[in-house]
């Protein structure tokens, strides 16, 4: 690949001090990751902290490095958190006070093609200063646009989140050469959003790699009480609170009902939904900052992933738990039959009596639909980062 590549880094910088990455925070590492090893001649890299600027680069592949050796190990890495708590505050500082200057310096003073590659939403409804790149240093402008929910559902989201998210993707379409989707839904939804009038944009879909990685084979154990997994952030558009009600019916079985247990942070108006798990204190637990590696063994060892989800824009945790070999009842969504394909058992998110029955019916452990479903996992193979990259990269040329 020719050409050179300045890698916004402006949502890690944000998220470097959480420790439980979500999707987004996911794909930004994964490509920060591959591009400082596929071409680290033809780097660079930009941050929004107060301002838009240069980061040193040297500093920023490091923060890199540390980043990934936080997020996927088997428990936090006191040495890596530090390194990278001094790491983000030296670059969250640099971009603050250098400002735009030396970014659009450092750009015309490169040779050949150069391409400014976001690959979140961050900071995007801000679009002054991609502006004046584009227009003072002739670059090209590539973005990865993960979903439009905010837009199609803006009741699952904050006042005003909404609004915010219709200008970034105004951004995308009025200010990108070209636009990377996670999945066909996505796509979709992003020329139905596209002004009457405007311009269509290139748009590629390459679906995401994974990152999860299965544990160490455990060592045999006496069956105990079955349970189930939902992995995502605590908020009503994940639609929790169709779980609890399915679970306020199964604790009528006493000694005999599955538990569940939430993997995830808690998100926008998690309250109500956390208060109404109080009440079932013994069935469903709420795990939060787990590794990677803890998360993936209480996956491998569930009946099922739970996810009743009203909308999605790729579904990262179905890739996973299938990838891991454990099956997944989720919502009837088209990205999730994009990502599932003939997997998983597909259900409306608006039925609380099939969610009970297929619940109730997996947490035996001679369930013939849950073997099945086994069966269909065993011809389901996930994209590899590698896979992804391949269709990506070319676009960057």
């Amino acid at each position: 690949m020719s050409g050179h590549v300045i890698l916004d880094l402006s949502r890690l910088l944000w998220r470097a001090a959480r420790f439980a990455p979500t999707g987004i925070d996911r794909v930004e590492l994964a490509y920060a990751r591959h591009l400082v090893a596929a071409m680290p001649d033809r780097l660079s890299f930009a941050g929004w902290w107060g301002r838009m600027s240069l980061l040193p680069r040297e500093e920023a592949a490091a923060f890199v490095a540390g980043l990934d050796r936080l997020w996927s190990g088997a428990a936090i890495d006191a040495d890596a958190d530090a390194s990278v708590r001094r790491l983000t505050g030296r670059l969250r500082a640099h971009a603050c006070w250098r400002g735009e200057a030396p970014l659009q310096e450092h750009v015309r003073g490169l040779t050949g093609p150069v391409t400014y590659l976001s690959v979140s939403h961050y900071r995007l409804h801000h679009p002054g200063p991609l502006r004046r790149l584009k227009r003072q240093a002739h670059l090209r402008f590539v973005a990865l646009v993960h979903d439009l929910i905010p837009i199609q559902l803006p009741e699952h989201v904050p006042p005003g989140h909404d609004r915010r998210h219709r200008r970034r993707m105004e951004t995308v379409m009025r200010l990108a050469d070209h636009v990377i989707v996670n999945s066909s839904g996505t796509a979709a939804a992003l020329e139905h959003a596209r002004r009457p009038g405007a311009a269509r944009v290139p748009v590629t879909v390459a679906h995401l790699g994974l990152d999860l990685r299965a544990p160490p084979p455990a060592r045999p154990v006496a069956q105990g009480r079955p349970y189930f997994v939902c992995l995502s952030t605590i908020e009503p558009r994940k639609n929790h609170k169709l779980l609890l009600r399915v679970w306020r019916r199964l604790a009528a079985l006493g000694e005999d009902a599955p538990r569940l247990v939430i993997l995830g942070r808690r998100g926008w108006r998690s309250g109500s939904i956390l208060a109404d798990l109080c009440r079932l204190r013994g069935l469903v637990e709420v795990r939060e900052n787990l590794p990677d590696h803890r998360v993936a063994e209480i996956l491998q060892s569930a009946r099922a992933l739970l996810n009743p989800s009203f909308a999605e824009g790729f579904g990262l945790p179905i890739a996973e738990a299938l990838a891991l070999g454990v099956p997944v009842i989720c919502s009837d969504l088209p990205e999730l039959r994009e990502v599932g394909r003939l997997a998983p058992e597909f259900l409306s998110p608006h039925n609380d009596e099939v969610w009970y029955r297929a619940i109730s019916d997996y947490a035996q452990f001679c369930s013939e639909r849950r073997t099945r479903q086994l069966g269909r996992i065993a011809h389901w193979r996930p994209l590899s980062w590698e896979e992804h990259f391949a269709i990506t990269m070319p676009l960057l040329a």
